[in-house]
């Protein structure tokens, strides 16, 4: 048996103010999720999530790679340590993919953040979770962003791995929706900045800071209406759920690529990892889905979402 969860992430939560309706709306919604989480009770988790240069760097950057350790570097409000990683499974997965013709690279010292780090702290409390396989997926830096119709193949791939085992899944597909966060590029006019984002290494106390800060700041300022920052895009949100819960997956390996980016903004790309964990569960039918939550909240620069489903 295999459930979907879709989890939008955000650095913000915790960290920028919202209403208290509103946060009080988002919390149910997160405490829904977990309590459907709780209740199927995974066996193992895949986990499919983005970096925003803190494990991955442009002087190797892979579109997909899996790890069969992970170290989570604790960055915002997130818990830092030791992912509970199947190396087994990881490795078996990676073997599938690679016996397939589906090129995959692989980490044996794999570095996330918030990225994967959230789900697992919001569900469980913290990184003490079920056995994970991590699946990273490039949402940064082109031309390496792996295109819609090679995310559902990836996704598809990893179904007809599950489909040789007996243990119940859960696949996580942790980012988007429609956001464009201050994450520079290659076209940023500061060499520093080029470097930072090029070159591994540890970031020093005081970049880590300042990052938070530029963070925050932006989405104050996409709350307050500044013209300066991409809004976010709740029709295109909305489009996006509908074709996964139909499970009308042609749709969305249909879409432009630079659509995706001029509709939703830049880091809407991350919304690519759901579609990696839906195609693991059956396409062209809608499967139940007890929870489905949105809401646009730019304090957090999120099209927020959530959805939970699963097979029978």
């Amino acid at each position: 048996m295999r459930a979907f969860l879709g989890m939008s992430h955000s650095p913000l939560i915790g960290l920028n103010p919202v209403a208290p309706a509103v946060e009080d709306e988002l919390q149910s919604a997160i405490a829904a999720a977990r309590a459907q989480v709780l209740a199927f009770d995974p066996e193992l988790i895949v986990l499919i999530g983005p970096d925003h240069y803190n494990g991955f760097f442009n002087e190797l950057m892979p579109p997909f790679c899996i790890g069969t350790q992970a170290t989570s570097v604790g960055d915002y409000l997130t818990p830092s340590g030791s992912l509970n990683v199947d190396g087994e499974a990881a490795l078996a997965l990676a073997t599938h993919l690679m016996d397939s013709d589906f090129d995959i690279a692989v980490s044996r010292r794999m570095q996330v953040d918030h990225g994967f780090a959230q789900s697992l702290q919001m569900l469980w409390g913290g990184l003490a979770t079920p056995p994970v396989v991590p699946v990273f997926l490039n949402a940064v830096a082109q031309p390496g962003i792996a295109r819609l119709r090679r995310c559902r193949q990836l996704g598809e791939a990893i179904g007809r791995f599950l489909d040789t085992g007996t243990k119940r899944t859960l696949l996580i597909g942790s980012g988007g929706l429609s956001h464009e966060p201050p994450v520079p590029t290659l076209a940023h006019p500061d060499a520093a900045v080029r470097e930072r984002i090029t070159r591994k290494r540890e970031p020093t106390a005081a970049e880590r800071d300042a990052k938070t800060a530029r963070v925050k700041a932006a989405g104050l300022a996409l709350a307050a209406g500044d013209a300066s920052m991409k809004p976010l895009n709740p029709a295109w949100d909305r489009q996006w759920m509908d074709a996964l819960a139909s499970g009308e997956l042609d749709a969305l390996a249909a879409l432009g690529e630079d659509s995706i980016e001029h509709e939703a903004g830049l880091s809407a790309h991350e919304s690519k990892t759901w579609l990696v964990a839906r195609a693991a569960l059956p396409p062209g039918t809608a499967l139940p889905c007890p929870l489905r939550y949105y809401r646009a909240i730019p304090e957090l620069i999120a099209g927020y979402g959530l959805m939970f489903m699963h097979s029978a």
